[in-house]
């Protein structure tokens, strides 16, 4: 599911992430996280390498309990929850983890299976990654592999995307492809989809940290 709601980045509009100054410096991101945390632990993995560039600084959760937090602390990583039902709007929500998410000042946020539609206050403030299960603009929204069994779809994937104010509409910046099996259960595709989509994120991760991203009139590049 794409992380999105409104706010960024519409047409006309720049916006940039800054690659460090220098050769050793990491760059600072937060990875929100809803469940299990298989794509954060693949981003932990390859953090764990210097020459990789990324420092994660934080791991948000939208509840108390997950696995991905789980992983956060064992690998020695601050994690914080922030909750829906613990604020009396989803605006109020918004500014809530805004301030939780600005609290360690990261260059970009990745939304890796977040399954919380972000507010125009996170999205205004930083530039968002997502990872979705599906090739977009096919499929997008919280059951992309059980709908792409649905359609009889032979083929489908995984896409890294940058999050504007749709859902999974946002520009891409990489593909990876899937056969869909006859006999492939939604539960056997997912795992598939895992397994390239893992490398896809940790690959765009860590070249948007070390080169920067540039957002603009609708299309995202790292250079």
């Amino acid at each position: 599911m794409d992380a999105a709601a409104v706010g960024r980045p519409r047409l006309g509009i720049v916006s940039r992430v800054t690659a460090p100054a220098g050769p050793h410096e990491p760059t600072g991101i937060v990875v929100l996280v809803s469940g299990s945390g298989t794509n954060l632990q693949a981003l932990i993995d390859a953090a764990a390498d210097p020459a990789y560039g990324v420092r994660i600084l934080a791991v948000g959760g939208d509840r108390a309990g997950i696995t991905g937090l789980h992983r956060a602390g064992a690998a020695g990583i601050p994690a914080f929850v922030c909750r829906v039902e613990d604020h009396d709007s989803r605006a109020e929500w918004d500014a809530a983890l805004t301030g939780r998410i600005g609290d360690h000042a990261p260059a970009f946020v990745v939304s890796a299976g977040f399954m919380k539609l972000l507010g125009p206050e996170v999205l205004g403030r930083w530039t968002v990654l997502n990872t979705h299960p599906a090739l977009l603009p096919n499929f997008p929204g919280a059951h992309a592999v059980r709908d792409a069994l649905a359609a009889g779809a032979t083929e489908t994937g995984c896409t890294v995307h940058v999050v504007d104010a749709g859902v999974d509409t946002g520009p891409v910046l990489a593909q990876a492809r899937v056969a869909v099996a006859p006999d492939d259960t939604e539960a056997s595709l997912h795992e598939r989809i895992k397994a390239v989509e893992h490398p896809l994120l940790v690959e765009i991760v860590g070249r948007a940290a070390r080169e920067g991203i540039t957002v603009s009139d609708g299309k995202a590049t790292i250079p």
